[in-house]
């Protein structure tokens, strides 16, 4: 019987060691490009919470205060919120906030507030 085989039991093994190689390199691809969607999918939902805590805590100083200081910082626990606020051009008050992440990420928004409201009436990024 090992007479008539040929040579056939190598070739087979490595044909199906190769179909493993390959089957399991796609699958390690897949688990590394989804742990990346997962790290970026927290960093910028993590810099929206900054965002709207930062326009929230904005909102408290505007109503209690009745203005908006013309500059000031939040720190938060991965980053800082700066913010710096326009002199009000009729009832808008617009006040742009950049927030610096501890990865070194500098991301820039516009508020625009309504000073007799006092609350936020259009955001963008």
């Amino acid at each position: 019987m090992k007479n008539n085989q040929q040579g056939f039991t190598y070739p087979l093994t490595l044909c199906l060691l190769i179909l493993f190689i390959i089957f399991f390199s796609m699958h390690i691809e897949r688990l590394q490009t989804e742990r990346m969607l997962a790290h970026e999918t927290a960093a910028i939902l993590q810099q929206e919470y900054y965002f709207l805590s930062s326009v929230k805590k904005i909102e408290v100083i505007f109503q209690a205060g009745g203005s908006i200081p013309s500059k000031g910082t939040i720190i938060f626990l991965n980053g800082t919120m700066n913010y710096q606020a326009e002199t009000p051009s009729g009832y808008v008050q617009k006040v742009n906030f950049t927030l610096r992440t501890k990865a070194e990420e500098s991301i820039i928004g516009r508020g625009f507030f309504d000073t007799r409201t006092k609350k936020l009436i259009k955001w963008g990024e």
